[in-house]
């Protein structure tokens, strides 16, 4: 089982403040030497105050800020949790991806969701009700474009067309789904490498209209699901990338307690399915994000 680990998002809003004489690139070295495999960026273009106010994030562009993490290092993957697929026309979105896999030396995953915040596609003006097909074919066309083919689509397609440079990793950066849906998980088993389930209660379910997801158990039998239906299409096992259910732990912004509480279930967590662990602490200043890191490096990664 690997690790990864998604920038803390509330220290965007603040960032001047919070990074210090630091930068991005430095922070992604010590995630690097720390033992980490990814390094992972949300995506928010344009939220709503309302939603901001009530748990909601600010977030860096992916595609900029993965490429600044990614000419810091050298091994470390870097990783979209998650890219809206709606937010931006495949063909833009297939440009960025495979810009940015081809110039890290083909280090690109490309998490991928279909979306849940409609102000926000409303405000960027994309079709909320429609996301869903779009992204379908969003992948498709995606795809077509990686291997310098063109795609034949109701929505996207176009013909006289190419777009290069290709990525760097054959047919493009592998596609991880994010999220519980129905949909989603048909997704993994038909068009995508990997999964990004959340964890999350019936109350926050009815918010994402997803199914709720609330203890290992269940997490399993999902997991064992999607791969059978995964070798019945003859292919391999799905990565799984999930942030643990002890994840409240880590807003205290004191990471002990959550290592305390995870490190014993980490083979629960293999044994469900589970091939990366990703984490995001809740890190209140650069220094404070070094001391963090270096605890879930000791206690989790290296222990």
């Amino acid at each position: 089982m690997k690790f990864s680990l998604m920038f803390p998002m509330g220290a965007v809003k603040h960032y001047p403040t919070w990074i210090g004489d630091s930068s991005l690139g430095e922070v992604a070295r010590f995630v690097e030497d720390a033992g980490f495999g990814a390094f992972a960026m949300s995506e928010h273009p344009y939220p709503d105050r309302q939603w901001l106010g009530n748990g909601g994030h600010h977030a860096f562009d992916p595609f900029v800020s993965l490429s600044i993490a990614a000419e810091a290092t050298t091994r470390l993957r870097v990783m979209t949790y998650v890219m809206v697929a709606g937010y931006r026309s495949p063909y833009v979105g297939a440009k960025a991806a495979a810009s940015l896999d081809l110039l890290s030396g083909g280090r690109l995953t490309l998490g991928m969701a279909a979306g849940y915040l409609k102000t926000e596609f409303e405000a960027l003006g994309a079709d909320f009700t429609r996301r869903g097909k779009l992204m379908d074919e969003a992948i498709a066309a995606m795809r077509a474009t990686w291997v310098g083919e063109e795609h034949d689509g109701p929505e996207f397609g176009r013909s006289g067309h190419i777009a290069l440079p290709l990525p760097a990793q054959p047919g493009g950066p592998p596609i991880w789904i994010g999220g519980n849906s129905k949909a989603a998980q048909r997704r993994v088993v038909e068009v995508a490498d990997g999964w990004m389930p959340m964890a999350q209660s019936a109350t926050v379910a009815a918010i994402t209209k997803s199914p709720p997801l609330e203890d290992i158990g269940v997490l399993a039998q999902m997991i064992a699901s999607q791969n059978e239906r995964r070798a019945a299409a003859g292919k391999a096992a799905a990565d799984v990338s999930f942030v643990p259910f002890e994840k409240g732990l880590l807003t205290t912004g004191d990471a002990a307690p959550f290592c305390a509480a995870v490190a014993p279930r980490l083979d629960e967590y293999a044994e469900a399915g589970v091939t990366w662990i990703n984490l995001e602490p809740a890190s209140r200043s650069i220094d404070d994000f070094k001391r963090d890191v270096e605890m879930l490096s000791a206690r989790l990664i290296n222990k």
